[in-house]
């Protein structure tokens, strides 16, 4: 289906910027998202699942409580904002089909826990927990624990009874995931059989709950993108610690021997996206945040006056590995804030 033209597809950034959310007046429909939310009908009709979450565009992610339908981000319907998500955010949530597929699918556990009321029985509570316990704003995953399946990055399904259902319900869904042999031993196993044998319970029955609710459609936020952003940033801000110093000094050199080396700042700076991707993936941390980080080791390697002497190769792994054990013990240690519950 030819793309549809819009008047902001032109503007610079700063003027995007000051567009209100509701003026973009974008629309799954006509959209690579309409494949995925069609891809998406295909497998729960495969499983014999009824429920058919309605999508509509909002500012971000979400499942509302006791609405069967999914929120998609506004910036997933047109490259121009997937551009801009990118520049202000550093990634984009959902950007690849794979990536949107398994959110989906989670968004889906929400959905259908909602319109089946899933969190009233009672198995459900005692594998899951009480579904109407306090969202926290954060929490501190263990990511040796094999009581939770792994799906969304940052070992989500610890944050809440409902994110380790939908978690566990996107990983049964998933064709060819092969649930059973990748959690063979893990005591998660169970959450899955339960997940198993409850949504063959509920093959072809409608669901009780079938409101069409969209809550906070993109039509209705009157806020700027330059708000929306400003918002989004501070919410992973935070001053990292100012721990590294010895660290910097004895993986770069500030012996005058090295005074012709590339200066340790210019290192880091010509190498820092592809290190904060690789970090952000093995640890799950926001590349936002990594780059806070990143900007205040360049800060210290100007004022320590480090230089960067010896084998690139050998130094980009070197300073990844550093940068990945500190990203963990900022993470776990007793002194950083817990996870965010995204």
């Amino acid at each position: 289906m030819p793309r549809r033209n819009y008047a902001w597809e032109k503007l610079s950034d700063e003027q995007l910027l000051k567009q209100r959310l509701s003026s973009l007046r974008v629309k799954v429909e006509g959209t690579w998202l309409e494949d995925c939310v069609g891809a998406l009908n295909e497998e729960l009709r495969a499983r014999g699942i009824r429920l058919r979450p309605h999508t509509w565009i909002s500012s971000e992610w979400f499942s509302p409580a006791d609405v069967p339908g999914i929120a998609i981000p506004f910036y997933l319907t047109h490259p121009r904002l997937m551009k801009l998500e990118k520049k202000m955010m550093l990634e984009v949530e959902g950007g690849t089909w794979s990536e949107c597929m398994a959110i989906l699918r989670h968004e889906a556990g929400h959905a259908v826990q909602h319109g089946y009321q899933l969190q009233r029985r009672r198995r459900w509570q005692q594998l899951f927990g009480p579904s109407s316990k306090h969202y926290p704003l954060y929490y501190r995953p263990n990511p040796a624990s094999r009581n939770y399946v792994q799906h969304l990055r940052r070992w989500y399904a610890q944050s809440h009874p409902d994110e380790d259902f939908a978690e566990t319900f996107a990983v049964w869904l998933r064709p060819r995931s092969n649930w059973r042999t990748r959690y063979e031993g893990w005591p998660a196993l169970k959450k899955l059989e339960y997940v198993d044998e409850l949504m063959g319970e509920i093959a072809g029955i409608r669901p009780p709950v079938t409101t069409r609710e969209r809550k906070d459609p993109l039509s209705t936020l009157g806020e700027t993108l330059g708000e929306h952003y400003r918002k989004k940033q501070a919410f992973y801000a935070f001053n990292p610690p100012k721990t590294y110093d010895r660290d910097l000094v004895r993986l770069f050199s500030n012996d005058p021997r090295h005074r012709r080396a590339q200066p340790a700042s210019r290192f880091i700076r010509r190498h820092r996206a592809q290190i904060r991707q690789l970090v952000a993936r093995w640890t799950g941390e926001n590349q936002l945040t990594l780059d806070a980080v990143l900007d205040d080791m360049i800060s210290r390697c100007r004022e320590l006056e480090l230089r960067a002497p010896g084998s690139e190769r050998k130094l980009v792994l070197d300073f990844t590995v550093l940068l990945t054990a500190k990203t963990m013990h900022a993470l776990f240690g007793p002194s950083r804030r817990k996870w965010i519950a995204l």
